[in-house]
């Protein structure tokens, strides 16, 4: 069901903040039967302190046994039904960076990647390498590789193994498969449109396999970096935004730039995070939202990491992530938000090194809450929440009903 339309009826403008947090891939698994998942493995008093004061229920975010990407995910939670909203990851990528896209260009998340000497994925990730080195790789393709068949080739970095594509050129599709395999040992796969009647969609696909054949090849000599993943072509779409909809003057506290674009797409303001030497920029980004607390009446606050550790399969340093975000806590609280809640995109648990469907843990913390038997913000004390089992869409809605934004549904 899409619910804006009627949000847009019931909402109203009042003074009250609210601060959202989403701790990327937060949800977990245990490493063995009846062992603590991540989150009941870190120590967070801060967080079970405020479990405690709350109320807690668990988010599906697309739909049962549906692993989620981080866009559907974070579409979800701002309220826009993945299934009826949906947009690449290109896209996403490309707005976080501050690209224009116009109605004609596609844009395209890329992967470098190390390939075996039979050309199948050692490495989807090529070892995450450092941002500086993508930037060094990219200046080698954007030398080589400036136009396809009259289509303008741009090329940006987006961070560590991460880039962004973008064609600009007449008649091109959107509709294409990606070439990431989503697995090591089988060669990439061949961009190829959904349908191949499709004229604009092969000229697309087309265009994408002569850019990674090209890119193979001036990569050859790279001992790590030397081939490509595609994944998410896309065209912007057009939507109302949060603010259209429900009057909120929202904004965006991310550091990685699909965060900041998906933000973008739906009408946040994406505030400037001094990164430093981590690029999940914590204290970056507690300052980013002092510096503008009076500005805004929502704040959307993004922390990557608890998602990459997950996908590493790195169970130890997820829980230490998590606890690095419970010592924030205090902090953020300082501020005053009359409302907060916590939750994820989706799960990441480090055993599957990969998203999965499970539900992940929702914490609203407001001044107008039931009873709730939760006294820590995990996965199975979630399960005893007053909240009970909600679809990711709920979130805006409750958020909007508990800082006193929503009017009465009819008569």
């Amino acid at each position: 069901m899409d619910i804006l339309p009627h949000l847009k009826e019931l909402s109203k403008k009042t003074p009250s903040k609210i601060l959202f947090v989403v701790l990327d891939g937060v949800g977990g698994l245990p490493r063995e039967p009846g062992g603590p998942t991540e989150l009941a493995a870190a120590r967070t008093p801060n967080l079970d302190d405020l479990a405690r004061k709350a109320n807690l229920g668990r988010l599906t975010l697309v739909y049962p046994g549906f692993a989620p990407g981080s866009g559907p995910g974070h579409l979800s939670l701002f309220g826009y039904d993945p299934l009826v909203y949906q947009v690449g990851r290109g896209v996403l990528s490309a707005l976080g960076l501050g690209i224009e896209l116009g109605p004609d260009d596609v844009a395209v998340r890329g992967n470098f990647a190390t390939l075996n000497p039979d050309g199948t994925v050692a490495d989807r990730r090529a070892g995450r390498p450092p941002t500086e080195e993508n930037r060094r790789v990219l200046a080698r393709l954007r030398e080589r590789i400036k136009e396809i068949d009259g289509v303008r080739i741009e090329l940006e970095t987006e961070s560590e193994h991460r880039f962004v594509l973008v064609l600009r050129g007449a008649g091109l599709g959107e509709r294409v498969h990606d070439t990431d395999p989503q697995k090591t040992g089988v060669p990439p796969l061949p961009a190829r449109p959904y349908d191949e009647s499709d004229e604009a969609s092969a000229k697309t696909a087309d265009v994408l396999n002569k850019f990674s054949e090209l890119a193979r090849q001036a990569l050859a000599s790279e001992p790590k970096i030397n081939g490509v993943l595609l994944r998410g072509v896309s065209k912007r779409p057009v939507w109302p935004t949060i603010g259209e909809i429900t009057g909120l003057t929202p904004a965006a506290v991310a550091s990685y730039p699909m965060y900041r674009g998906v933000a973008s797409l739906v009408g946040m303001t994406a505030l400037e995070v001094e990164v430093g030497d981590d690029p999940d920029a914590p204290r970056g980004k507690l300052q980013a939202i002092r510096d503008n607390w009076e500005a805004f009446d929502y704040f959307y606050l993004h922390f990557k990491k608890t998602d990459s550790t997950g996908e590493d399969g790195n169970f130890e340093e997820k829980v230490h992530k998590i606890e690095l975000f419970d010592e924030l806590l205090p902090e953020l609280l300082e501020l005053g938000p009359d409302v907060v809640a916590i939750t994820g995109d989706h799960s990441t648990p480090s055993v599957m090194k990969a998203h999965s469907w499970h539900p992940v843990p929702f914490l609203l913390y407001g001044p107008y809450l039931r009873n709730d038997e939760a006294q820590r913000f995990t996965e199975d004390e979630a399960r005893k929440g007053a909240l009970g089992d909600l679809h990711g869409t709920n979130v805006l809605p409750l958020l909007l009903a508990h800082a006193g934004k929503l009017q009465k549904f009819g008569a």
